[in-house]
């Protein structure tokens, strides 16, 4: 049967796809989800709320709903390495519980530890707010054929089993791993599609803590003589668990009676426990070799698949909605020109070939006590056992402080060489994965800095470009709000004398664009105005 018209079809509702809805109604565009499942969460994937993500969650407004999410925010998220839960403990990396960790200098916000299944009715909360979306479960994409001038969506209701199709200008896959989406426009995966195969078993028990000595800890890695075995990671800083038998590139196949010795061993004793769920699954480092045609786009982790070793996975994807709803909102409003949405891959496939190559460094560093393995006294009691256990756990725990302070993977990402980016002749800033100096430079990120008590420079951005005109002696920037205009493009001027500001953005005069990168730079009025306006906002070719 013949369906409805949309601006935006989005095809499927994990994290991503419900940040893009939302994105997309906060700014006032029309769009329909739709999801094969109920949205059900049976395992969840991802934990880790990055600290560029909570930055968006505050733009949307919801940064109480995540911090009112059902994790225990007082459990310390301790990280620590251990021949066994009971065992010896080889090193820890300390951190304090959500409720008590502040925001890092270069931002309002910190990270928050929100699981997928409470994660994601929140974002679907904050989606569904708007009445321009709308979302519809248990609905799968059956096909879709692109036109010069939209998209023909074909859809089934998996209830009624009766099929319609759907108009729409723009058709945006967020349907994960086995894409749809990607599949009927024949776009390829690159990388390694097997790191390892590894099984994930969630399960409950009534008090864990009660088991050892080692308090309350996020995460354990569990090393063996024959190196890393497994990882025991706090889902819920209470009574969910989810244990991970990292595995090899071997595929294997456990059983039940397995799984649970293997959780048992992990442990190092018998304990009452429940199996929730099994899923096995493969790591994999994989970018898609584009991110769509002139209509259908992709993203997350229909783009881009990594090792969760990092917890770059959903946060780049997040990336990825925003970045793309920001574009797809300003060509359906009718100031976005014909460029803008080109630029979204040029801008976001070399952020998603970094994150997944250093998730997988990630992955190695944990797996390096496989290759180097702790000597066999640190499985033995006595002073030799504790200078071995000492000598190991002093260099692995060295090696995986890249994975636990990696906050320039998470703000330092940069659009080098974006189309809709005016460069200013400023050499190109080290890309420090785990130290992360602000610059204003254009493409980067627009740096924090606060204006009063709880009130930060990210909060000007993000409904339309901003120009920060900075000094005591405003330049007049007539012109460019005058060029702005003649556009259509929605742009806010904000004078702001405060030497901080000023110190840290450099120049005189900042074009930040909506998603909150800078886009141009200068300590003087553009003799051309208007060629500036038409770059940042696609119009150039």
């Amino acid at each position: 049967m013949t369906g409805c018209k949309r601006p935006v079809v989005i095809v499927g509702a994990g994290p991503v796809g419900l940040a893009l809805a939302g994105e997309l109604g906060w700014r006032g565009i029309e769009c329909l989800l739709v999801e094969k499942t109920d949205g059900a969460i049976f395992q969840p994937r991802m934990d880790l709320v990055g600290v560029r993500t909570m930055e968006f969650c505050r733009r949307w407004g919801i940064v109480p709903w995540v911090e009112a999410s059902p994790y225990t925010r007082s459990y310390k998220q301790d990280c620590l390495w251990v021949s066994s839960v009971v065992g010896w403990e080889f090193g820890r990396e300390k951190f304090p519980g959500m409720a008590d960790e502040l925001p890092p200098p270069q931002s309002p916000q910190h990270r928050e530890r929100c699981p997928q299944d409470m994660f994601d009715p929140i974002l679907k909360r904050f989606a569904g707010s708007f009445p321009q979306v709308e979302l519809r479960y248990r609905t799968e994409l059956l096909s879709f054929v692109e036109h010069e001038d939209g998209v023909t969506a074909t859809l089934r209701d998996l209830a009624t089993g009766a099929t319609e199709t759907v108009e729409t200008e723009f058709l945006v896959g967020c349907d994960g791993a086995a894409s749809t989406v990607r599949q009927g426009l024949g776009i390829a995966m690159a990388g390694n599609p097997v790191l390892t195969y590894t099984t994930n078993v969630l399960f409950r028990t009534s008090d864990f803590l009660s088991l050892h000595d080692k308090g309350e800890a996020y995460r354990f890695i569990v090393i063996g003589p024959e190196g890393t075995l497994a990882t025991i990671v706090a889902i819920n800083g209470a009574d969910r668990f989810r244990f991970s038998m990292v595995g090899d590139a071997q595929k294997r196949t456990y059983s039940e009676e397995e799984i649970r010795a293997a959780i048992v061993k992990a442990v190092g004793r018998e304990f009452d426990f429940e199996i929730l769920s099994i899923m096995p699954w493969i790591r994999r480092e994989l970018v898609a070799e584009s991110y769509g045609t002139k209509r259908v786009f992709l993203a997350g982790d229909a783009v881009h698949l990594n090792s969760p070793t990092g917890a770059f996975g959903m946060n780049t994807g997040i990336q990825d909605a925003v970045d793309l709803g920001w574009k797809l909102a300003a060509r359906l409003d009718g100031w976005g020109g014909p460029g803008l949405l080109a630029a979204y891959e040029i801008e976001r496939r070399p952020v998603a070939i970094r994150n997944v190559k250093e998730a997988s460094n990630n992955l190695s560093r944990m797996l390096s006590a496989r290759d180097r393995k702790p000597p066999t006294a640190a499985f033995e009691p006595g002073l030799k056992g504790d200078r071995a256990r000492e000598e190991f756990g002093r260099r692995y725990t060295e090696i995986m402080r890249h994975e636990w302070f990696t906050l320039g993977v998470h703000l330092g990402y940069r659009y080098e060489g974006s189309p809709i980016v005016v460069p200013d002749g400023t050499p190109e800033s080290p890309d420090d994965y785990s130290n992360y100096v602000q610059t204003a430079r254009p493409g980067h990120r627009a740096p924090h800095v606060w204006l009063s008590p709880g009130v930060s420079t990210l909060d000007l951005f993000g409904r339309g470009f901003v120009l920060l005109r900075l000094g005591a002696d405003p330049l007049d920037c007539d012109g460019l709000v005058a060029a702005a205009a003649s556009r259509g493009v929605p742009l806010t001027l904000y004078d702001i004398e405060d030497p901080a500001v000023q110190a840290q953005y450099e120049y005189r005069l900042v074009l930040v664009r909506p998603d909150g990168h800078v886009a141009w730079r200068a300590d003087a009025v553009p003799d051309d105005p208007l060629a500036v306006i038409e770059a940042v906002r696609g119009a150039q070719i």
